[in-house]
């Protein structure tokens, strides 16, 4: 009997690690649609972001495609037309190829990485320049965008503190880099949908070009199970930018919206 309920026991928990593993916070047909306003007042321009299961090599993968682009007045003096792409891994949530092709007010960049995750190296196509390298890469690394996904699916954001960090090996552009995520604490806003509780991060970021400093960036994430981004604050070098979710589809879960 004792032999039978230790049997029964260590089913229960395959089972539970099991239904945890497979536990995701997004689906195929994931869609985004964010409105971007400069300085507080001016329309900027819109970007998206979709997620969808694809083939690579053989095998079934996430491809997250991400776009950004002016609109309006501001087009005429800083043009923006970006384009983000990742290919990661349906269960691990690991990379195997990244790409970034940008064209910011002039500002040109076109590159494709291939990770190998088992030999801990990322395969750097650089087209603009026409050239190629290989890096080594730290364990379990990630791209600017698949971290996005795999911290929606493995950052436990039910029991955490103000203060509190979490940290990811990243490769970026050449080389590689510590991500730091801060959680700042939580707020109840309004959007376009209703007012949403959310959890604030702060996500550290490379000063320099673009950001005013390392602490430019809040990014405000709906407290449920999608886990979906609803709000982006950013200190530029010069002004500031805002991001507000104003359309979604296909979550995976039922948007948890305030009615007063």
């Amino acid at each position: 009997m004792n032999k039978t309920i230790k049997i029964l026991l260590l089913l229960f928990l395959l089972q539970t690690a099991m239904v945890a593993q497979t536990k995701s916070a997004f689906q195929d047909g994931e869609w985004f649609k964010f409105k971007m306003s400069y300085s507080g007042w001016l329309k900027a321009g819109n970007a998206t972001l979709e997620l969808k299961t694809t083939q690579l090599n053989n095998k079934e993968v996430y491809h997250v495609i991400g776009k950004g682009w002016t609109t309006g007045a501001i087009k005429w003096f800083f043009k923006v037309k970006d384009r983000y792409e990742s290919y990661f891994d349906k269960t691990t949530g690991l990379p195997y190829k990244f790409i970034r092709d940008i064209d910011e007010g002039g500002h040109t960049k076109n590159i494709e990485i291939t990770f190998d995750q088992k030999s801990r190296l990322a395969h750097v196509h650089n087209k603009k320049h026409n050239t190629k390298g290989s890096y080594a890469t730290e364990k379990d690394v990630q791209d600017m965008v698949s971290a996005f996904y795999y911290l929606r699916n493995n950052y436990d954001t039910k029991s955490i503190k103000p203060g509190d960090e979490v940290k990811l090996n990243m490769f970026f552009d050449e080389e590689n880099y510590e991500f730091k995520l801060k959680f700042l604490g939580r707020e109840t806003i309004k959007t376009e949908f209703g007012k949403i509780n959310t959890l604030i991060f702060r996500p550290y970021v490379m000063a320099g070009r673009v950001f005013k400093e390392q602490e430019s960036l809040t990014l405000w994430v709906s407290e449920d199970e999608n886990k979906i981004p609803l709000r982006i604050k950013a200190d530029l070098a010069v002004g500031s930018l805002r991001a507000d979710l104003e359309a979604f589809k296909g979550l995976k879960y039922a948007m948890p919206i305030i009615f007063d």
